[in-house]
């Protein structure tokens, strides 16, 4: 193959992985979209009753125990979630993935499909959903969650924030956020992509993993905003994508800390009076 055709097919992979994943991101935003407005009930009083995130309007006493439909659609919403949220800032990495496919197939060298790699990466997602989930279940048990899957406690949620507003000046953020950031950097310290679908599936969870590292207490501030405000959770993706894919990104972390840490000080001292 010439290098001029090579690059016409190049193109059109980035073109066709490019577009899968915004058609991925689409349904997934479609999907929370469709869940926040069912959970908006018009207005209706929700006192005494919580909302399963099902779309189709189900709602059981608040003191009921979960059942595993429950959990089953609140492990299926965070799940959800975290593709919409978090698949634009892997995009730079899937897509040289899939370059380094095409011109190793063009080599007629065998190589793991795409696939293998977004599948590893959003199974990292998958287990942190899974944790998220067990994690509204505790809470909700404990009376600290209203019907709008916000935290009800202002002393948790203002040491929720302070903990986010830490968490993003620690070694360990700056350590995770480098490895998001660079996808060569990532890929030279972990032996370049694999050519067999274990391997690319493992390094997909590894690069999940640090991207789980960096943001997971971001992800616990949806507690404060609202598990269902679709304009909290774009934000939020919004600043994880502004933290990944700029070169200020580390300082986007910090400023973004140092927000959060302060809005939980004077929710702490508001807390107190």
């Amino acid at each position: 193959m010439t290098d001029s055709a090579l690059e016409t097919v190049l193109r059109r992979d980035r073109w066709i992985v490019g577009g899968a994943i915004g058609i991925i991101v689409a349904l997934a935003w479609g999907y929370v979209l469709w869940l926040a407005n069912d959970m908006d009930m018009g207005g209706m009083d929700m006192t005494g009753f919580r909302m399963i995130p099902a779309g189709i309007g189900i709602m059981l006493p608040a003191n009921e125990p979960w059942r595993a439909i429950e959990f089953t659609y609140v492990f299926l919403m965070w799940a959800v979630m975290m593709i919409g949220m978090m698949a634009p800032s892997a995009a730079p990495m899937i897509l040289m993935y899939a370059r380094v496919a095409r011109q190793t197939k063009a080599q007629g060298k065998p190589f793991a499909a795409t696939g293998w790699f977004a599948a590893g990466y959003l199974l990292a997602w998958s287990v942190f959903s899974l944790a998220a989930t067990f994690l509204q279940w505790l809470v909700e048990r404990a009376a600290l969650l209203d019907s709008r899957m916000t935290l009800a406690s202002n002393l948790l949620g203002a040491f929720v924030l302070i903990a986010a507003g830490i968490y993003q000046w620690t070694p360990l953020k700056d350590v995770c956020l480098v490895q998001c950031q660079s996808p060569l950097l990532f890929l030279m310290r972990h032996g370049g992509f694999r050519d067999h679908p274990r391997g690319c599936l493992l390094l997909g969870l590894r690069h999940g993993g640090y991207c789980v590292g960096c943001c997971w207490l971001l992800m616990a501030l949806l507690f404060i905003g609202g598990v269902m405000n679709v304009l909290w959770i774009a934000l939020l993706a919004l600043l994880v994508l502004l933290e990944k894919l700029t070169p200020v990104g580390r300082w986007i972390a910090r400023a973004a800390g140092l927000a959060s840490a302060l809005a939980g000080a004077g929710l702490l001292v508001s807390s107190m009076r």
